[in-house]
């Protein structure tokens, strides 16, 4: 098991990260979700070994990841948020590279090289330097570089940022595969919050450094569950139907969205006052929908803003 103990981690005087602890137990798929500034990267850097912590400690089976660091990176695949891949080498001259670097070669390497390379489509363009990719091919081989090791651990920071999506439907089915047919660890963040529910059975949110919500996706949504959802479509959007929403004591929590707002509430019963703000603001209303909450609710309803702030 990969888990912190209280970890923290401070800049000078800023702790971007406060005592957190989490764990990750083989074979489960793990979400981490947070705005932007939530400290998501900063808490990867230290799960994967690049940081050490200010304070607390980083356990893998029970004892220091820094006591154990060879082994224990052998053991871990990481994804980062920027390309970790050579542009002016080929695909196969990347993993070959990558898979030297972990001790790897002869028939051995070359195997597991073939076998990646078929794995993320892109057997045809091997020998093609991969400055000549579009963002979705590299992305691909990017995942295939954190396996050429054959890890028990995946963290994925984002692995889908930019790519096309024929891609991305191919990375997420592949790291999914990889969980659940090969019991492979995964920790996974990103901004595209159905992403997260098709992948992750549990959940941590972090905003500001700090775990604010831990559980299985259905223990997250029941934070929610006592009141219900709305998708108020209008005309056009109103700064004085904004203004009414925001001061309406039966409304959490709102997000603008293309046809209108999505409104988070403790109420079951908020079509009459709706209707009344938007006649009085002089929006036209096209209409009133009730939804089922949401990852996306939830963490509006905690953060105060939308995954992709």
């Amino acid at each position: 098991m990969l888990e912190t103990e209280r970890v923290e981690k401070s800049f000078g005087s800023i702790k971007v990260i406060k005592e957190v602890g989490l764990y990750l137990k083989q074979g489960e798929a793990v979400g981490l979700l947070g705005p932007n500034g939530a400290g998501k990267s900063t808490l990867i850097d230290m799960l994967s070994s690049l940081s050490k912590p200010t304070k607390g400690q980083v356990l893998f089976n029970g004892k220091p990841v820094f006591s154990q660091l060879s082994s224990f990176r052998n053991r871990i695949g990481v994804v980062p948020q920027e390309l970790a891949l050579y542009m002016e080498l080929t695909a196969e001259e990347n993993l070959m590279f990558f898979g030297k670097a972990y001790q790897l070669k002869g028939a051995k390497l070359k195997q597991k090289v073939d076998q990646l390379l078929n794995q993320v489509e892109l057997n045809d363009r091997r020998k093609d330097k991969v400055s000549t990719f579009s963002g979705g091919m590299k992305r691909r081989l990017n995942l295939a570089v954190a396996l050429i090791h054959d890890p028990d651990y995946l963290i994925l920071d984002e692995p889908t940022v930019g790519i096309d999506p024929h891609s991305r439907r191919y990375l997420l089915d592949l790291i999914k595969k990889l969980q659940v047919e090969d019991n492979k660890t995964v920790l996974y963040t990103s901004h595209y919050m159905e992403e997260v529910e098709f992948l992750c059975d549990r959940l941590y949110v972090l905003d500001r450094g700090s775990i604010i919500a831990a559980g299985t996706q259905e223990e997250i949504k029941h934070i929610v569950n006592q009141g219900s959802t709305y998708h108020l479509m209008v005309e056009s959007s109103s700064q004085e139907l904004e203004l009414a929403l925001t001061a309406h004591d039966k409304i959490e929590r709102f997000i603008q969205q293309d046809d209108g707002y999505r409104i988070v509430s403790y109420s079951n019963d908020l079509f009459e006052d709706l209707i009344q703000l938007a006649s009085e603001a002089n929006v036209r209303v096209q209409g009133i929908r009730v939804q089922e909450p949401t990852l996306e609710d939830v963490f509006l309803h905690l953060t105060g803003r939308s995954l992709r702030d």
